[in-house]
C-alpha cells in the first residue's frame, strides 16, 4: 500500500506586533477504513495550547490558543500514512440506485437533507441548461456513468486556473469565465449534482500529482456524493476522474468556506501577509 508523507507550512508575517485571537487548525486526514495516518505532528510559533475535537461532520479540528504578542505566527503540520484506496471503482450501489433517476429512500433523504438544498433559482435555470449538455432526461443512464460524465465534463470544457484570494467563485462566475480552481469546479459539480436531487458536499485536502504540480498543486479541493449502497464517493473535476489513492482528504462540509485548513483572528493595527508551502511525496 502506498504511503505518504505531508509537510504543510503557513507563515503570517504582521507589520507590527499583535495578539493572535483563537485559531482553528484543519490539518490532519480523516481517517476511516481507507486511510491510516501513521504519525501526525503538528508545530507551533509562538507557543499555543490546543484543544482537539471532531466538529459536527466528523473532521479532526485543533484549537490553538495564544497568550504571546508576535510580529510572525508559523504554523507547520507533518503527516506520514497509508493509503488503502486501491480500486476506487470496487463498490456495489443498492438496486434501487443502480440508474438514474431514483429518489433516497425516507431515512436517507432526512438525514442528507443538508446536503440537498438547492441553489438559488436563476442558478438552477443555467445549471439545468448545463446539465442538459451531459444527460438528457430520456435518456436512460447508470447512476455511477452519470457523475461520471458530469465530472469528466467540467474537466473537458473548463480551463483550470490556480487561485490565490480567498474564497469560492459562484457558480455563474465559473461557467461564464470557462476556468476556475479545484474548488470552484467542486462547487460546480456539487451544485450541478443537487439540481439532479442527489446529496453532495465539499472536500478540502491534498492531491499527490508529481507530473501535474505546476498544474494543480498539493492542496486540493473535490466533490463527494451519497450513493445509496456505496456511500460518498468522490468525485474530482479538476482532473475529471474518479477520486482514488493519490486524493488525501481533510475535511469534509456541505459549504466549501467552512473548512479552510487555518482560520482566525488577530488585534492590533498591523497588516498581515499570508506564505503558505505544500509538499507532498510518496515513501
Amino acid at each position: 500500500m502506498p504511503r505518504y508523507k505531508i509537510i504543510h507550512r503557513t507563515y503570517y508575517n504582521y507589520s507590527d506586533f499583535v495578539q493572535l485571537g483563537r485559531h482553528s487548525l484543519r490539518l490532519r486526514p480523516r481517517e476511516n477504513y481507507e486511510l491510516h495516518v501513521n504519525s501526525f505532528t503538528l508545530k507551533i510559533v509562538p507557543q499555543a495550547k490546543l484543544f482537539w475535537h471532531r466538529d459536527v461532520e466528523g473532521n479532526s479540528v485543533a484549537i490553538a490558543n495564544f497568550e504571546a504578542n508576535t510580529q510572525q505566527l508559523f504554523i507547520e503540520s507533518e503527516v506520514i500514512l497509508e493509503q488503502f484506496n486501491e480500486s476506487p471503482l470496487n463498490f456495489l450501489v443498492a438496486d434501487y440506485a443502480l440508474s438514474y433517476p431514483f429518489v433516497y429512500e425516507a431515512e436517507e433523504r432526512f438525514l442528507l437533507s443538508a446536503y440537498m438544498l438547492l441553489p438559488q433559482e436563476t442558478t438552477r435555470t443555467l445549471l439545468n441548461e448545463w446539465i442538459f449538455n451531459v444527460y438528457k432526461s430520456n435518456e436512460p443512464v447508470q447512476t455511477y456513468t452519470l457523475l461520471q460524465n458530469l465530472t469528466a465534463h467540467i474537466y473537458k470544457t473548463l480551463r483550470y486556473q490556480a487561485r490565490e484570494e480567498e474564497g469560492v467563485q459562484s457558480v455563474e462566475e465559473t461557467l461564464s469565465l470557462g476556468s476556475g480552481s479545484c474548488r470552484d469546479f467542486a462547487l460546480l459539480l456539487m451544485e450541478a449534482v443537487k439540481c439532479l436531487g442527489l446529496a453532495a458536499r465539499f472536500v478540502s485536502g491534498y492531491l499527490y500529482a508529481p507530473l501535474m504540480a505546476s498544474e494543480v498543486g498539493s492542496t486540493h479541493a473535490w466533490a463527494e456524493v451519497y450513493i445509496p449502497g456505496a456511500g460518498w464517493r468522490g468525485f474530482d473535476p479538476t482532473i475529471g476522474n474518479i477520486v482514488g489513492r493519490d486524493h488525501i482528504p481533510v475535511a469534509v462540509s456541505r459549504l466549501p468556506e467552512s473548512v479552510p485548513p487555518i482560520s482566525g483572528t488577530f488585534a492590533g493595527v498591523a497588516t498581515s501577509t499570508l506564505d503558505v508551502g505544500v509538499w507532498v511525496s510518496q515513501i
